[in-house]
């Protein structure tokens, strides 16, 4: 089977996804002057290490952070290939990193609190959404995100664990430096970046979708498509425990919806199964564009 040749990005998306880079970069750059330092919270990854070098010998934040990439980034591109991602996130590393240096002095001393578990929060609600940003202008911020792609192309491993024993050595070591309580702090806003980055990549979860086992399919897929005028998919399944023959209909609807699907249903068909789930997006006629 031939490989599906994607059409070339037109100018326009160019634009928009260094848009989103720099922007990222920017806003995870003001993360780690304005929360994460003035509360000695280290956030995770290469930062985390460039910040808690920075407590210990006064390295530079932004420059650390690039030394230490150079490495992971020629493993990176010989490795997974696919140079356009790689350039992406040199570019973050280097916009990122010059901010970081930039903006130090200027903003020393500018903190918005003293309190550090508001700073540990909004640190990572900040820090995650400057994450999401990169990750939707098709980038990265290099260091351990690259690392747990090589490790999951390399040895099946799964990013999500990766990232989880990188963070959390970086998370002990920051408790040698800034304390237990420093070390519970990043825990905090490493939680919050994680769900924030996310809700900025996927957007709130606005769409339901229903399972329904009923005898009586056209009826309901009727009322349905009458009712909510929305797309119903069927095919026939079978009790396992009964061995009778049902059919299954499919229907995505939007979350204020769900109690209408339910009554429409109930009305046709008493003795229906329904099961609703959650979606995070629907694209397609009635919801999103697909683009």
């Amino acid at each position: 089977m031939r490989a599906l040749k994607l059409p070339e990005e037109s100018w326009r998306t160019v634009i928009i996804r260094y848009v989103l880079l720099s922007l990222g970069a920017l806003i995870g750059a003001l993360q780690v002057i304005v929360f994460m330092v003035p509360a000695d919270v280290a956030p995770g990854g290469l930062s985390g290490v460039a910040v808690i070098l920075n407590e210990l010998f006064s390295l530079p934040i932004g420059i650390m952070v690039l030394i230490l990439n150079i490495p992971i980034q020629i493993i990176g591109y010989r490795m997974l290939g696919g140079w356009r991602v790689v350039f992406r996130t040199v570019f973050v590393l280097l916009v990122y990193s010059v901010l970081v240096d930039v903006l130090t002095p200027i903003l020393a001393g500018r903190t918005l609190s003293d309190d550090r578990l508001l700073n540990a929060l909004f640190g990572g609600v900040v820090g995650g959404f400057a994450t999401g940003l990169v990750f939707r202008g098709g980038g990265t911020f290099g260091g351990t995100s690259t690392l747990a792609r090589i490790i999951q192309d390399r040895f099946g491993q799964p990013m999500s664990s990766t990232f989880l024993y990188t963070d959390t050595i970086v998370i002990a070591a920051s408790g040698f430096v800034f304390g237990l309580e420093g070390a519970l702090y990043a825990l905090v806003a490493l939680i919050v970046g994680g769900i924030t980055t996310d809700y900025a990549l996927e957007g709130p979860s606005v769409v339901r979708t229903a399972t329904i086992v009923t005898d009586h399919p056209t009826e309901v897929a009727a009322a349905i498509l009458d009712s909510l005028e929305r797309g119903v998919t069927a095919w026939e399944g079978r009790g396992m425990y009964t061995e009778q023959p049902h059919s299954v209909l499919f229907v995505t609807v939007a979350r204020p919806e769900v109690d209408s699907l339910r009554r429409v249903v109930a009305a046709v068909d008493p003795s229906a199964f329904v099961v609703i789930g959650h979606g995070q997006a629907a694209y397609g006629k009635g919801f999103r564009r697909v683009t």
